[in-house]
C-alpha cells in the first residue's frame, strides 16, 4: 500500500513540476504609460518646430501636470499618486525669487490628445506662463523562476513558487513656454525595483507597492535632474541671449538666479558702451 502512495505522490509532484515548467515560458507583463508627444502633437509624425522666440516674463507663474492617457488600464497610476508626486516637485522649486507661483493642474483640466490648444486654454484659465508636463512609462514583469519547489505535507501537496518581480519606471518632465510653444528644457528620472515573493503573498497589493516605490524613486531622480537642467538652461541663455527674451512684470525689481544673469549681461553691455563713448570723446 505504501508503495502505491509513494508512486501517487511522485506522479503528483511530476505533474506539478511540469506545470511549473510551462509557467516558466509564460511571463506576465503590466505596462502603464503616457506621452508628452502624443498629447501635444496628436496624429503628427514630424511636427514642425515653433518659430516664435519664447518670452519669459519674470516672475514666472508655473503649472505642473501629468499628461493624460487615452485609456487607463487596470492597476493604472492613480490620480492621488500623481498629485502627491507633483506636490513634491513643486515644493522643490517654490520660494525661488523668479517664480511667482506654482499651480498643480488637476487631471480633469487636460484631455487625451488635447494638444497645445488644450494647454493654452488651461494656461489662460489658471493664469500660467510656463508648464512642466510630466509623463511616465512603467513596466512590471512577473516571471516564475527555478526556485519553484514541491512539498508534501500531512495535509496534502503544497506548491511553493518563488517569483521575481522587476519594476522599471521612467519619468520625464518637459518644460514648455505656453505662448511660444517652445520646449525650454526637459529632465528624466528612472528607477528599477526588484522583488521576490511566493505565490501565496504575491498579490495585487504587492505589485502596487512596488509600482509606488518605482515612481517614488524615479521622482527623486527627476527632481535632481530638473535642478541640473535648470542650471544648464540658465547657462544656455547666458551664452545665447537671443534664443530667449526676458521681461519683467510691473512691480518686479529683479533678483533671483535667472534675472541675475541678465542683469550682469546688461551691466556689461552698458559698461562696454560707456568705454566706447569715452574713447570717442577723448
Amino acid at each position: 500500500m505504501w508503495v502505491l502512495t509513494v508512486l501517487a505522490m511522485a506522479a503528483t509532484g511530476s505533474f506539478l513540476l511540469s506545470g511549473c515548467a510551462l509557467l516558466l515560458d509564460s511571463p506576465q507583463k503590466t505596462d502603464r504609460s503616457s506621452s508628452v508627444v502624443n498629447f501635444l502633437y496628436p496624429g503628427q509624425v514630424n511636427p514642425l518646430p515653433p518659430t516664435d522666440i519664447p518670452v519669459l516674463r519674470l516672475p514666472l507663474r508655473v503649472g505642473i501636470a501629468f499628461v493624460p492617457v487615452a485609456q487607463a488600464g487596470s492597476g493604472a497610476f492613480s490620480e492621488p499618486q500623481k498629485a502627491a508626486l507633483m506636490e513634491r516637485v513643486a515644493q522643490e522649486f517654490r520660494g525661488k525669487e523668479y517664480i511667482q507661483s506654482i499651480e498643480i493642474i488637476p487631471a480633469t483640466y487636460l484631455r487625451a490628445n488635447g494638444g497645445f490648444s488644450n494647454l493654452e486654454q488651461v494656461g489662460s484659465l489658471l493664469d500660467v506662463d510656463v508648464v512642466a508636463l510630466l509623463a511616465y512609462d512603467q513596466v512590471q514583469f512577473t516571471n516564475i523562476n527555478m526556485l519553484s519547489l514541491v512539498y508534501w505535507t500531512l495535509n496534502g501537496t503544497y506548491l511553493f513558487q518563488g517569483k521575481k518581480n522587476d519594476t522599471h519606471t521612467l519619468m520625464e518632465a518637459a518644460v514648455y513656454d505656453i505662448r511660444s510653444r517652445h520646449l525650454l528644457f526637459r529632465a528624466p528620472g528612472a528607477s528599477q525595483v526588484e522583488g521576490r515573493s511566493t505565490v501565496l503573498d504575491l498579490l495585487q497589493s504587492d505589485m502596487r507597492e512596488e509600482s509606488t516605490q518605482g515612481f517614488d524613486r524615479a521622482t527623486k531622480e527627476l527632481i535632481l535632474n530638473l535642478k541640473i537642467k535648470l542650471e544648464d538652461f540658465r547657462e544656455r541663455i547666458k551664452k545665447s541671449p537671443e534664443t530667449v527674451k526676458i521681461e519683467h512684470k510691473p512691480g518686479y525689481t529683479g533678483g533671483g538666479a535667472i534675472e541675475g544673469l541678465f542683469a550682469f549681461a546688461f551691466a556689461a553691455l552698458a559698461l562696454a558702451r560707456w568705454v566706447r563713448f569715452r574713447r570717442f570723446t577723448s
